[in-house]
């Protein structure tokens, strides 16, 4: 187990970004179609092949997933994961034409200080494609692909990930974008809302605070309380080696998406697109009421986990007045 989601068989994640542009692609690659849904709790979501995951719809398993910068525009890069599946002939097979299945969501990060003057054609295709032919078992963390230009309220935001076991050995592992409308830290110190739920110091191990006081428990947001136009958001993969049912995936996506909330504050606020996708390949038989409690309980942790390590691993943007990353502050 390396801590990552490539700890389930089966599964690549590869990025691909754009310095200048301060925004990237990350895509999450099937080895095999995988069996699918979605959750969505932010009240200004971006997705693509959202409807065909509905669980009255006819297609239950996927090839891939993207998770884009860009906002809108970034809906695009699913086309480009989709363009590098179907060069390699992987995809629904409806009487011979080959369909890849790529679902996807997007973040916010058009007024993070990058050059977003792309003339007419968006860069996101392009950058999807470069980040599925970048697709592997090992990967970067913190501001990379769909993280590198995310933010927080108060820090620099970015793409983490953590795996973990139930007690019957069935594995479940989260990817987590995280361009937070609140912060992922408690007040103005180093210790993150995520903490109870930390494994071996992964984000830096400092704890709770001793107490917490009432400054602490403020709301912080990007733009601050009086913000009028606060866009953001916090995207999620949870994969697991379960075999599940596509009414079973969603309810694990459903379960799962209590992470943000464990690790996020405030949280699916009327202007985030928070979205999570939960995909299960299919290896392992998991008792349909209490094991899959038991492993949405488990992927909710990994989530929160996924978050804060995102936030601890990035860096911050080498731009006029970015916001600090952790390392930056708290070492």
């Amino acid at each position: 187990m390396n801590n990552l989601l490539t700890d389930i068989s089966g599964v690549c994640v590869g990025h691909a970004q754009d310095a200048a542009l301060a925004s990237g692609v990350t895509a999450v690659l099937f080895d095999q179609p995988v069996v699918a849904a979605m959750d969505v709790r932010g009240g200004g979501p971006g997705t693509r092949e959202g409807a065909l995951l509905d669980l009255a719809n006819t297609v239950e398993k996927i090839d891939a997933i993207a998770l884009s910068g860009g906002s809108a525009f970034g809906l695009e890069s699913g086309g480009g994961v989709q363009a590098w599946l179907a060069e390699r002939g992987r995809g629904l097979n409806v009487r011979g034409a080959v369909i890849p299945i790529v679902p996807g969501a997007i973040c916010f990060d058009l007024l993070n200080g990058g050059n977003k003057q792309w003339g007419r054609f968006a860069p996101y295709r392009d950058l999807g494609y470069a980040a599925a032919a970048a697709a592997a078992t090992s990967f970067e963390l913190g501001s990379v692909g769909a993280g590198l230009g995310a933010l927080t309220a108060n820090l620099k935001g970015g793409l983490g990930s953590a795996s973990a076991e139930t007690k019957d050995g069935v594995k479940v592992a989260a990817l987590a974008a995280v361009n937070a409308l609140g912060s992922v830290t408690i007040g103005d110190g180093p210790w993150f809302w995520a903490a109870p739920f930390e494994i071996g110091g992964e984000f830096g191990g400092r704890g709770l605070p001793a107490a917490f006081t009432a400054d602490m428990l403020n709301m912080r947001i990007k733009g601050g309380p009086s913000a009028t136009e606060i866009e953001s958001t916090t995207l999620a993969v949870v994969v697991t080696d379960a075999a599940l049912t596509k009414p079973q995936a969603k309810r694990l996506a459903m379960i799962a998406q209590t992470g943000f909330a464990r690790a996020i504050y405030p949280v699916h606020a009327p202007m985030d697109g928070d979205v999570l996708f939960a995909a299960a390949t299919g290896e392992k038989t998991v008792d349909p009421l209490v094991g899959l409690t038991e492993l949405g309980l488990v992927a909710a942790n990994t989530v929160a986990r996924a978050i804060a390590r995102g936030v601890h691993a990035a860096t911050a943007l080498p731009l006029p007045g970015a916001l600090p990353a952790w390392r930056d502050r708290f070492g």
